[in-house]
Formats: C-alpha cells, sequence, structure tokens
C-alpha cells in the first residue's frame, strides 16, 4: 500500500487545498450557523466560482469544491461581503470551533462561542496545529463526545462550565465568562510542554505520552459522558435534520434549504433547518431515519482526490444496501481515513492495485484482517465484509 501524504493541516477560505478536481475551499460558519442570506450566497458563489458541490465536514464546515485559481480571488470577495472571512489565515486556522448544534436562546452556548471565538482572533492568541480544535458542548445534553476536539468546553456540576483536555478525565470548573480564557490557557500549556513537535500534534496523544496538565484542570471529575446520541434525519424540537449522501450536497440544494430557515450545520454531515417543521420535496435529501446511507462514509476518493487510490464511493453505495441492521462501513481512498479518522466496524481502504484492505473495528490505517480484496467481486458478493479469516 502506498503511504499517502500526511499534510498535518486542513483546507480554509484563505489557505485552500488542491484536490483532483480544483481547489477545496473550506468556510467555517460562525457559531456553527448560517442565515438564509449567508447560504443562499455560500450556494450562488459555489455555482459562480466552484463546480457546484459543497462538501459538509465532520467539524460541521463546508467545503466548496472545484474552484480554480483565478475564481479564488473573486470567491474570497463574495465570501468576505457574507462576513464569513476571518483577518487573516492564522486566524482562521486558530478558529476550529465544532459547536452543538441543539443550543437554545439563552442557554448561554453562543455567548461561550462568541468569547472564544474573539480570543482566538487576537495576534497574540496561541498557534496552535492546523487540525488542533475545540468543541463547545455546553448545552443541555452533550452531543459531541465523538466528535474530533482538543479542549472541550462541557456542562459541569451544578450550573458551572468544565474546561477540560481530550483524554482528560478531569477539568476546571468556569463561568460564562471565564471559559475562553481558561481554555486559552490550556491551549497554551498544550503548546509550552511540547504537545505539538515540528507544528503538529492532538491533546489526547500529547496526555497518553505522559503530559501532567496543570493543578487547576484537575479540579473536578468530568460529569459521566455516554455516546453521543446517534442523530437521525426527521423533526426535532428546533428545526428539521435532514442527511445527504456522503455529506454532499448540491449548490441547487442548500439555496432552496435557505429558502426554510437558518441553516446550522452539524459535525454529523447533516444540516439542522432551524424551524422548519416540514420540508418540500427536494432531490437529494435523507429523511428517513434508517436510510442505510447514512451509515455508509466514504471520502472523495478518485479521481476527485490526487491520493486516493480507488473509486470509493461507487464502492460504498453498492454495499450500503447489503449492511447488517446497524453496521457501519467506513471506504477510504487511502490509510489517511479524512472521512472518518477513527476506528469504525468495518472499513474498507484502498491499495494502490486498486484493491483494497478489510479492516475491523479499526482505522484506515490499522491493520487488516483480509487484504487485496478487489471491489468489482465485494461489490457482487457483499458477504465478504463479514466472513473471517486470519491477517496475512
Amino acid at each position: 500500500m502506498s503511504d499517502p501524504v500526511i499534510k498535518g493541516w486542513c483546507p480554509g477560505a484563505l489557505r485552500p487545498m488542491m484536490s483532483g478536481d480544483g481547489l477545496v475551499v473550506r468556510v467555517r460558519p460562525r457559531g456553527g450557523r448560517l442565515t438564509p442570506t449567508q447560504a443562499k450566497g455560500i450556494a450562488d458563489l459555489s455555482a459562480q466560482h466552484g463546480n457546484g458541490l459543497i462538501d459538509l465536514s465532520a467539524r460541521a464546515n463546508v467545503q466548496l469544491r472545484g474552484v480554480t485559481e483565478t475564481d479564488h480571488g473573486p470567491l474570497i470577495d463574495g465570501l468576505s461581503v457574507l462576513g464569513l472571512i476571518d483577518a487573516s489565515t492564522e486566524a482562521e486556522s486558530r478558529r476550529n470551533v465544532v459547536v452543538t448544534p441543539f443550543w437554545r436562546d439563552g442557554d448561554g452556548v453562543q455567548d461561550v462561542v462568541r468569547s472564544l471565538t474573539g480570543a482566538l482572533s487576537h495576534p497574540d492568541a496561541p498557534a496552535t496545529p492546523g487540525k488542533f480544535g475545540y468543541a463547545v458542548d455546553c448545552g443541555a445534553e452533550p452531543v459531541l463526545s465523538e466528535t474530533s476536539a482538543d479542549i472541550r468546553i462541557e456542562r459541569g456540576p451544578g450550573d458551572a462550565l468544565l474546561i477540560r483536555a481530550d483524554g482528560a478525565a478531569t477539568g476546571a470548573t468556569a463561568t460564562p465568562s471565564t471559559a475562553a480564557g481558561l481554555a486559552i490557557d490550556l491551549a497554551r500549556w498544550f503548546l509550552k510542554t511540547g504537545g505539538a513537535p515540528e507544528g503538529r500534534g492532538r491533546m489526547a496523544a500529547h496526555l497518553a505520552r505522559g503530559a501532567r496538565l496543570p493543578d487547576v484542570f484537575t479540579e473536578i471529575p468530568a460529569l459521566p459522558r455516554s455516546s453521543a446520541p446517534a442523530s437521525a434525519p426527521g423533526p426535532l424540537p428546533l428545526g428539521f435534520l435532514v442527511g445527504f449522501e456522503f455529506g454532499q450536497i448540491t449548490a441547487e440544494t442548500m439555496s432552496i434549504l435557505a429558502e426554510n430557515g437558518p441553516l446550522r450545520i452539524t459535525p454529523w454531515r447533516m444540516i439542522l433547518i432551524e424551524g422548519a417543521t416540514t420540508l418540500p420535496a427536494i432531490p437529494g435529501l435523507i429523511t428517513d431515519p434508517v436510510d442505510p446511507m447514512l451509515r455508509v462514509t466514504a471520502c472523495t476518493g478518485a479521481p476527485g482526490c490526487p491520493q486516493a487510490l480507488i473509486a470509493t464511493r461507487p464502492l460504498a453505495r453498492a454495499l450500503c444496501a447489503s449492511l447488517a441492521p446497524g453496521a457501519r462501513l467506513h471506504v477510504s481512498g487511502c490509510a489517511k481515513g479524512c472521512a472518518h479518522p477513527g476506528p469504525a466496524p468495518l472499513t474498507l481502504t484502498g491499495r494502490s492495485d486498486g484493491t483494497v484492505d478489510l479492516i475491523r473495528n479499526g482505522t484506515a490505517a490499522d491493520l487488516p484482517s483480509r487484504t487485496g480484496l478487489s471491489p468489482v467481486t465485494l461489490s457482487a458478493n457483499p458477504a465478504l465484509l463479514t466472513e473471517t479469516e486470519d491477517a496475512p
């Protein structure tokens, strides 16, 4: 298997990343929410300056695809008018904040987000690695437990907030007015104690290597956390949650959704249409909570990604209907596993010879239980996914 190129950073708007179909331009909605004007504007800009395809990321961002280098400048101008551009690439990289999509007016979540993003915009904010991020999960119920983050702002005992390093069982108590400052202090500690050698690193790995947290972050134990509840499409108290095949939406569909209310972008590659109770018939939406496509994750794959070794989505689409109830499948074009960095019950990883490896309960880079499987054979015989065979 060919080793993929690890860039150590994620695309932004000001610092896009070249892919097989052009530049990928990542837009980070402020507070995890797009107003109808912003959502409609993004759709129009995608159609005008990209290829009309928009990806939803696992960190609740939207990515415009197929942008040419010539179109990048005018695209940034349009996004700036919509209030979606940071002052610099450094500020954009630091503003890596995932927000619970189930916040309510007056619950303090957006106050914490504004304070945190304001602190991260300061020129002297800690220059954390590009993949380093924050989760603001202090709504009534925690829902971001399985979402990648390095510093977590959660509910603590009573009415307090808890600032916790990812991978730690304890944290520091905080109020809405002190939460951002403590989170920044924790980020500075991470850098000062060698958490990002050569500009790359994650909090949980730093703690696993034996780094000792400052005493303030060992004050109280975190509240018990069960796994985040599975979010399924359908009507919810705050609006209507809709999914999309492989988390990809067309510019036309986003424009239509924007007519139904503000859009909250979720880390589950779904969109919560704020205040909506019903939806018109819109092509491309997944509204059935048991649709098997919701249990399949696949990256862009070849030829859209130059590092992908196989076409991922045709294979994922061919296998989804054969998955057992409750089973989940990740199809990755290479060992990086960008679409699902964590372990999955079933993972298929592309190989340089066009075949795939099968990994059970692991990541795309883990040791396979079966290797060299033909995508054509797998598509014709999905039972191979569950047949056992000793690792080579």
